[in-house]
């Protein structure tokens, strides 16, 4: 078998390649060579560690079970990396794990071993936390555009039983970054207190752990169970739109979390306020603590996170390519992680070097044409709150002073022209009647055409939304 090991890593590659497609088979393990195959362990050598880390996390369920069908359930997967081109002694082994994020059996083998419904027993639950040792503050970059929300995180990650920032809702486009810095948190906390009890956990993972409890009747057992945690970390809280039972599972492990002075901590795609299909209960519990928005990364920020991933990955990017990529790509740093990996892996695959022609190839199949950005009932508050000098929350008192009454009818115009909100829920939000919202909007637009500081505040506000 020693022999053949070669053409079985083929037959799982072809495996794979049936289950996610020829062209991301291609790109991921287009790469990965067998080394070798000794008392059941096979070595890959692969080019980099994001390449481990990408098979450990999002390719861990088909590549288990393509060797293990190959190779028989006993196998065991090693990586070889060579730091140093043509040099032998450069190479590093890492050890393959078990699946970081493997939340049907760790975490239901956590549960069923502790104490059911806390029966009095402080014994920390022997779970994996699902923390990925990457994602770190250390390998967090850090501009502008995500100060504010990196340093209340720290504070968090340094305070966890203080209550200043509980819960912390941290919402922002897909590819920001929030996964990681929540992420950092539980780990940070990790690093000073390793007895805290840490979970992070999707809430499509939540969903599915909440839906085998209902299965097998141990709702209360489920609820208890995470009413352990010193800090909880829930992640695309979204997704928790229209599940009734879950939401309800939430609410008595957050009242029972926050009451006993536990961190909670939320990543969403939009505010609180924008969340459809949750208990109004729950979405106000959520505004309890702080809500910050983690922005898209600007342009310099996107040149520190160029040359922060090229540099983890052995790259050297030369200036002119990093200034190219920052300013051409859409801010994701989802995307930017994805054009360095894509600079590689074609790098390596047609024997090129880096240059800005090669980095023009790989962004023309990356880059997506900039979307045009999304305004939020949100931004149009608080960019009409910062016109005229006013605080948010005025705005939403019964306040009849002039400047007040004109940034409220300004922000009802701007809702209605620049959001898909209707009337109805633009006087739910500002706690209007619908009647007193098509007013305000009626009154702008007779005003607009008349006077000049109508038209120099909307147009001002819209260009800053905008802008």
């Amino acid at each position: 078998m020693e022999k053949d090991f070669k053409k079985m890593w083929e037959e799982c590659v072809g495996i794979i390649s049936d289950n996610i497609g020829e062209q991301r088979t291609k790109t991921w393990f287009g790469v990965a060579r067998p080394v070798s195959y000794d008392n059941n362990v096979l070595t890959l050598n692969i080019p980099s560690k994001f390449w481990y880390e990408k098979y450990e996390e999002e390719f861990y369920g088909i590549l288990s079970s393509s060797i293990r069908k190959v190779f028989g359930n006993d196998i065991r997967l090693d990586y070889e990396i060579q730091l140093i081109e043509n040099d032998a002694d450069s190479k590093v082994k890492i050890s393959g794990t078990k699946q970081s994020s493997a939340i049907k059996n760790r975490f239901l083998q956590s549960m069923q071993s502790s104490s059911p419904m806390g029966g009095g027993n402080e014994k920390t639950p022997d779970f994996d936390p699902q923390l990925n040792e990457a994602l770190t503050f250390e390998n967090y970059c850090v501009g502008e555009s995500n100060k504010l929300p990196y340093t209340i995180a720290e504070y968090i990650a340094n305070n966890p039983a203080k209550n200043d920032f509980n819960p912390f809702f941290l919402y922002g486009d897909v590819g920001v970054g929030k996964t990681h810095l929540v992420q950092a948190i539980g780990i940070r906390v990790k690093e000073s207190r390793p007895r805290a009890k840490v979970s992070f956990v999707t809430l499509r993972q939540f969903q599915q752990l909440y839906q085998n409890a209902v299965i097998n009747k141990t709702v209360p057992y489920f609820i208890s169970w995470f009413q352990q945690m010193d800090v909880l970390l829930i992640d695309d809280l979204q997704e928790l739109s229209h599940k009734g039972g879950t939401t309800d599972a939430l609410f008595a492990i957050f009242n029972h979390l926050h009451q006993n002075g536990k961190a909670l901590i939320f990543t969403c795609d939009r505010p609180p306020m924008e969340l459809d299909g949750i208990a109004d209960r729950l979405i106000d519990r959520f505004k309890w603590g702080i809500t910050e928005r983690l922005n898209q990364p600007d342009v310099e920020l996107k040149k520190k996170i160029l040359e922060f991933k090229a540099s983890k990955n052995g790259l050297e990017l030369s200036k002119p390519v990093i200034d190219l990529i920052a300013e051409s790509s859409t801010g994701s740093v989802r995307e930017l992680e994805g054009i360095v990996m894509g600079i590689l892996t074609r790098s390596i695959a047609l024997n090129r070097p880096i240059t800005l022609e090669l980095a023009k190839e790989v962004m023309a199949h990356t880059v997506r044409p900039k979307a045009q950005k999304v305004i939020n009932f949100d931004m149009i508050v608080e960019a009409t709150a910062e016109f005229y000098n006013l605080n948010p929350d005025v705005i939403f008192s019964k306040s009849r002073v002039r400047d007040v009454a004109d940034a409220r009818h300004v922000i009802m115009y701007l809702s209605h022209k620049l959001t898909q909100l209707s009337s109805s829920s633009i006087g739910q939000k500002l706690n209007r009647s619908h009647t007193t919202v098509l007013h305000g909007i009626n009154a702008v637009e007779d005003r607009l055409p008349i006077l000049k500081e109508l038209q120099e505040a909307v147009s001002s506000i819209e260009a800053d939304l905008k802008s």
